[in-house]
């Protein structure tokens, strides 16, 4: 895993899907302050870098899941991520959304699948675990077997740890904050100051920032 780790933390800092500003937070929906900002979205516009995240999403899944029937993308973020993850391996396709519909047929799982089938999820991204063990829920209670998620990137928040044990939900990344931290050191990306900065904000994120 040590080679996705790093070749991804490279990408995303060099198509600036990653931004560090710890002395200009960002401001989370959750009201979190943040000194860095994670857009996997931009990953998609670049064909490079798009390619190589489905062929790693695509070995890891070979390598630990060879039983997978189908791939589950969340919404939204990684709908275009999971289908393409499928298409290279040949398996069918659905996307979970974040609730049901409130109109048309009220599905919160999009596409066609049958009770029991093996499962594997894709995200994008990884923060607190909330929303993306809310689609694992949601494919269980379906009836699907969820072998586990692939995700590019994740904080590595205690709590998100914590929430995939609970869940029973075996979680494998491309690559995470620690990795990135120490790319953007090595790449002059951000000096050893603001590395002090970014460990500190991610042992305690509710209360980092607050006056």
């Amino acid at each position: 895993m040590g080679n996705f780790e790093k070749k991804t933390a490279e990408y995303l800092l060099q198509i600036k899907a990653i931004k560090l500003q710890p002395s200009n937070p960002f401001t989370w929906t959750s009201g979190w302050k943040s000194p860095i900002y994670c857009d996997n979205r931009k990953t998609l516009s670049f064909p490079e870098v798009r390619s190589y995240i489905r062929d790693s999403f695509a070995a890891i899944i070979k390598n630990l899941y060879p039983q997978t029937e189908m791939i589950a993308g969340v919404a939204t973020g990684a709908i275009a991520h999971g289908a393409l993850v499928s298409d290279k391996l040949g398996l069918p396709f659905i996307y979970v959304r974040s609730g049901a519909k409130e109109h048309g047929l009220g599905n919160q799982i999009e596409g066609y699948f049958e009770k029991g089938q093996k499962v594997v999820v894709i995200e994008d991204l990884i923060s607190t675990g909330g929303s993306s063990l809310n689609a694992v829920n949601a494919l269980r209670e379906s009836g699907c077997e969820v072998l586990g998620m692939v995700a590019i990137f994740t904080y590595e928040f205690k709590k998100a740890a914590n929430a995939f044990a609970s869940q029973n939900c075996q979680l494998n990344v491309l690559s995470n904050y620690s990795v990135l931290v120490e790319t953007a050191l090595k790449t002059g990306y951000i000096g050893q100051t603001e590395v002090e900065t970014l460990k500190n904000w991610r042992l305690d994120p509710v209360n980092w920032g607050v006056k």
